[in-house]
């Protein structure tokens, strides 16, 4: 056992090695390369979960499968944050040059400080409240030049902006053609509706909309190419009317099964991608790509 320990601790210490060679060397696509900070961390052995933002790797997330919870010990990062950042390793192509915009990103200065060796990195916030940011922007007064942008990344940040026709001009305006906004947000029920009570999420910022599948076409009638990015289980879910045991009211799970079009979602992880990176159960993840045209 002690020479098994001895050639493993070599081993490790080996691919600690090679992944800070690899990260300074910049090569590649920066954005899928692993943390050495990651490295450090992983295990070798027996690994059944891997993080798409840092590259750790190991025996299970932190917490259960769920979109705010499955966290990584390494980056921070809970599930909803590595399937926006999946959405969009996996469609558009790396340019350590893009102008990325992120509104309210929830890790903190290690994920901050690695996305800026990635590419051209902007963390915003509307008020520092919960998050601290570079700068304080309002997704409705977006305080940004015409075509500055060719990446928004903004996770569960529309449902507390009051005008979301525009949240969605203002977006359209700074994004670069060509250039894409990956937009997650809850999806709580098939349609859009108005919470009847005052709502609110885990950082008490109030919620003025709960957004069903019906936001694509709100998205297209401001200009923009729209897919709607899940995992193969909930397309399949659609498909097959199957569904999920949610206790509690934030979501009405059997009536967003039921009016979804499977024809209409585009899948972006399969089930083994959506177990090794947390993305379950798969109707809390949905993602939309906003592309606008060139």
């Amino acid at each position: 056992m002690r020479l098994a320990d001895s050639i493993l601790t070599q081993v490790h210490t080996g691919h600690r090695k090679l992944t800070e060679r690899t990260w300074s060397k910049g090569s590649g696509d920066r954005r899928t390369r692993t943390w050495p900070e990651a490295a450090e961390k992983s295990q070798l052995r027996g690994v059944t979960s891997v993080c798409n933002i840092c590259g750790w790797r190991g025996r299970g997330f932190e917490g259960v499968k769920h979109s705010e919870s499955a966290l990584c010990p390494v980056c921070g990062s809970i599930s909803r944050d590595r399937f926006l950042y999946w959405c969009w390793t996996q469609r558009t192509a790396y340019d350590p040059r893009a102008a990325v915009l992120e509104t309210s990103p929830r890790m903190g200065q290690l994920y901050r400080d690695r996305m800026a060796e990635r590419v051209d990195y902007t963390a915003s916030d509307y008020d520092e409240s919960a998050h601290k940011a570079v700068i304080k922007l309002d997704l409705q007064d977006m305080a940004l030049p015409d075509a500055s942008v060719d990446v928004v990344l903004t996770p569960h940040v529309l449902e507390h902006v009051p005008d979301t026709g525009r949240a969605l001009s203002e977006l359209f305006r700074v994004l670069k053609p060509g250039g894409h906004v990956f937009l997650q947000i809850p999806l709580p029920q098939a349609r859009t509706m108005v919470p009847t009570e005052p709502e609110y999420h885990g950082d008490w910022t109030l919620v003025y909309f709960r957004f069903g599948w019906d936001l694509a076409d709100v998205i297209r009638s401001h200009g923009f190419a729209c897919d709607t990015l899940v995992t193969s289980e909930l397309r399949d879910a659609a498909a097959h009317g199957h569904c999920w045991v949610h206790d509690g009211p934030d979501c009405d799970v059997d009536d967003l099964v039921a009016g979804a079009d499977p024809a209409a979602m585009t899948v972006i992880a399969d089930a083994a991608q959506a177990e090794r990176h947390g993305f379950q159960p798969g109707y809390q993840f949905v993602t939309f790509d906003l592309h606008k045209p060139r």
